[in-house]
């Protein structure tokens, strides 16, 4: 495995720890009835750009092949 690859690895593996992290946050959040809709928003927001990125970098490790 090439270093660029495994470079990609790594951030792919920080960019899902972070998106678990924001949906565990968005979670308590809610639970606790914090109603902070403009924070819960951005939340939500912020986690859809990450699993963009996580899509992006998972096709950019192993793109799909069309047989």
């Amino acid at each position: 495995m090439n270093d660029e690859k495994k470079d990609l690895i790594k951030k792919l593996l920080l960019l899902e720890q972070e998106h678990r992290d924001l949906d565990e946050i968005i979670h308590q959040i809610q639970e606790k009835k914090m109603i902070n809709l403009d924070k819960i928003q951005r939340l939500k927001k912020r986690k859809l750009l990450l699993k963009d990125s996580i899509t992006k970098l998972k096709d950019s490790i192993e793109p799909d092949i069309i047989a």
